[in-house]
């Protein structure tokens, strides 16, 4: 008896061991849970997705393990890893301008075909194609446009400026006591980005066909503009100054009108750090030039996918939900300007943000220009030449007789870079 009990046992476990996971009714084989590594930024639509995760794995089972890093360390880590194919990266955030060259060069994007673009401006998802296919889903926007003061405006009896003939005007009217009438950046390498829509507004260009045109009529005649607005209306030590000098002299009430970034307003009208009630700070749009109305917008953040990636299926359904509406409303409601169309035209959203920053996003998602700097490999180095004209424009008021020559041969150092890096001409 004992031994037939012990065959008994015997054929049982044997049996078990060969079952199908579902047969009499048994419980199914859990599957393995999905997992995801994705790297984000430390920017507050990074840290947005990061309270929301838990959110995803919920409704996924996608288990994602995340990882946020300031922005160099960001680049450099995606950069290392891709460079030393270790990595292990799934989804990441990306700054197109800086990166999307050298990585759709060696091929790290993962190309992103089924992706739907049709809720972005045109102009935001070109940044981060290549040969027609989109690989950037972009983020969050910026543009260019007009700080200015209305309740000096309203002393001065002057309307705001929609040209660049009334923008120097408003500038001379305005500039007088310890109020300048004009400020943008003139730090040299930092004004370039600055400089751009001017240059664009005059119809030129830094490069056309990846070739340098910056020492052409149209763009030699915006940095004259640029030069002459900056050394004659601008503030004393202007050409040392890039955005983080001029917010506190717009905000200490010594500075009548500011071009600069669209992302700066929140930070403009904080009542702990500025003198100017928000009531008299407004927002236009960067006046119209001779032959444009073309500021720039630009994506400062973007998101894709690895090629490398081993979950390529659970990346794409991350990529979709970080990238949603509903997150990009969420965004726009914590003062994140986002890329999605449907942010801006959201209720909740445009009944709190200011009025000109809705215009001014309309205005540049139809007619901006998606770079405000060289787009090429050697940026850094590129900024640095053009930034030698812009000085040298800002410090004679755009008077110099030196400036052409001085293009004409920063033009040619910027063709050298594009040479050395095999991006001239293509």
């Amino acid at each position: 008896m004992k031994r037939f009990l012990c065959v008994l046992l015997a054929v049982s476990l044997s049996a078990a061991a060969f079952a199908s996971p579902k047969s009499d009714g048994g419980a199914a084989k859990p599957a393995q849970a999905q997992e995801i590594r994705v790297l984000l930024a430390n920017h507050p639509y990074g840290e947005l997705l990061k309270t929301a995760i838990p959110e995803f794995e919920a409704q996924t089972g996608i288990k994602v393990l995340v990882e946020s890093l300031q922005e160099s360390q960001l680049t450099q880590k995606l950069t290392t890893e891709f460079t030393t194919r270790s990595s292990t990266v799934d989804v990441f955030m990306t700054r197109p301008l800086q990166e999307s060259l050298l990585y759709n060069k060696n091929g790290w994007y993962a190309p992103l075909n089924s992706y739907d673009f049709s809720d972005y401006p045109a102009n935001t998802v070109d940044i981060g194609r290549k040969a027609g296919t989109p690989y950037v889903v972009p983020l969050v926007t910026e543009w260019q446009v007009l700080y200015y003061r209305k309740d000096l405006f309203q002393q001065a009896g002057i309307s705001v400026p929609t040209n660049f003939t009334e923008l120097e005007n408003a500038a001379k009217a305005l500039h007088k006591g310890n109020v300048a009438g004009f400020g943008s950046r003139g730090a040299g390498a930092a004004a370039v980005t600055q400089l751009s829509s001017y240059v664009y507004n005059y119809g030129g260009k830094y490069l056309d066909n990846n070739i340098a045109v910056f020492d052409k009529g149209e763009a030699v005649d915006a940095i004259r503009y640029y030069g002459r607005l900056l050394g004659s209306y601008g503030p004393q030590g202007v050409t040392s100054m890039s955005w983080e000098a001029l917010m506190p002299v717009f905000q200490a009430g010594r500075l009548a009108m500011w071009t600069d970034a669209s992302v700066f307003y929140g930070q403009i009208v904080d009542p702990t750090k500025t003198q100017i009630p928000e009531a008299n700070v407004g927002v236009a749009k960067l006046p119209q030039g001779p032959r444009a109305d073309s500021p720039f917008i630009v994506v400062s953040w973007g998101m894709g996918i690895a090629s490398t990636s081993k979950n390529p299926e659970a990346a794409q359904k991350f990529l979709v939900w970080a990238t949603s509406k509903e997150l990009a409303i969420k965004g726009m409601l914590s003062n994140i300007t986002m890329a999605r169309n449907s942010a801006w035209l959201d209720p909740q959203v445009r009944a709190r943000m200011n009025p000109g920053l809705i215009e001014t996003q309309a205005h540049a998602a139809k007619n901006g220009y998606p770079y405000d700097r060289p787009f090429m490999s050697s940026v850094g180095q590129a900024r640095d030449l053009i930034g030698e004209v812009i000085i040298e424009s800002i410090n004679t008021s755009g008077a110099s007789a030196r400036i052409p020559a001085l293009a004409a041969e920063k033009a040619a150092a910027v063709n050298e870079l594009l040479k050395a890096d095999g991006e001239y001409g293509k």
